[in-house]
């Protein structure tokens, strides 16, 4: 007799996991839909790690937002609550994006957050994706989410960051080497994006990649669709934990 393969949620259950979450231009609706159904499932990562999008959706978790809190924030701001146009080198300040996520996080230092969480930065001194991992948890979720030309590069210490995801689109570089590893990938529909890059999620050792999928592009101006991004991205991981773990790319 054949007996039957292990599901996702199976394989997962096994040993502990870190959860990775790409970088996607507001794409923490889809990020946030998938970890409530993980939580949901009683899965509940012993890490987070990520760029951009993922890292502002697994600094909040990391530092102790509900998940069902996290959603009602999401569903409720709009484009205003964080549009500060100021000169500079980018088109937003970033004060206002500050004063949110300062006002949503029990936990500001990096260091003391109830889970370990670590994210993807681009340094503007050295040109190379730098690992923030340590100090205000605030700035670092704001530097590997600032999107080039949309925020402002933001100071921590004697450098400047932008978004992670310019160099770490996956925030792999946050991982170790082997460690155990769900990697939530969003594709993009980003024109500037190369066509293998829309396709394609990167590999890497010991893990399983979960790609749900293109959802709706989101922006500052239809952010309201968000919602209905958040749930199908919901709907879609329940249903891919169920599957057999062996139909998710995942490289041993």
């Amino acid at each position: 007799m054949y007996s039957t393969p292990p599901s996702l949620i199976d394989q997962l259950q096994k040993e502990p996991f870190t959860l990775c979450m790409s970088s996607g231009f507001f794409g923490f609706y889809a990020h946030a839909g998938m970890l409530e159904a993980l939580l949901e499932a009683g899965l509940r990562p012993q890490r987070m790690v990520g760029s951009s999008a993922g890292a502002l959706v697994g600094g909040c978790v990391a530092a102790g937002v509900d998940i069902q809190t996290l959603r009602d924030i999401l569903f409720s701001i709009d484009r205003q609550a964080f549009w500060d146009p100021a000169f500079g080198g980018g088109l937003l300040r970033g004060e206002r994006m500050d004063a949110l996520l300062r006002d949503a996080l029990p936990i500001t230092t990096i260091e003391d957050l109830p889970t370990t969480w670590a994210c993807s930065a681009w340094s503007l001194k050295s040109r190379s994706t730098v690992v923030l991992d340590r100090g205000d948890a605030v700035h670092a979720i704001r530097a590997s989410a600032a999107f080039p030309g949309m925020f402002q590069p933001v100071r921590i210490g004697d450098d400047r960051f932008l978004d992670g995801g310019i160099a770490d689109r996956p925030g792999f570089e946050s991982l170790e080497m082997g460690e155990r590893t769900l990697y939530h990938h969003l594709s993009t529909r980003s024109p500037w994006r190369r066509k293998v890059q829309l396709t394609h999620p990167p590999m890497r050792e010991n893990t399983l990649v979960l790609d749900l999928g293109a959802f709706r592009r989101l922006s500052p101006f239809n952010m309201a669709a968000g919602a209905q991004v958040y749930q199908e991205a919901k709907e879609r991981t329940l249903r891919a934990l169920e599957r057999p773990a062996g139909s998710f790319r995942q490289q041993k």
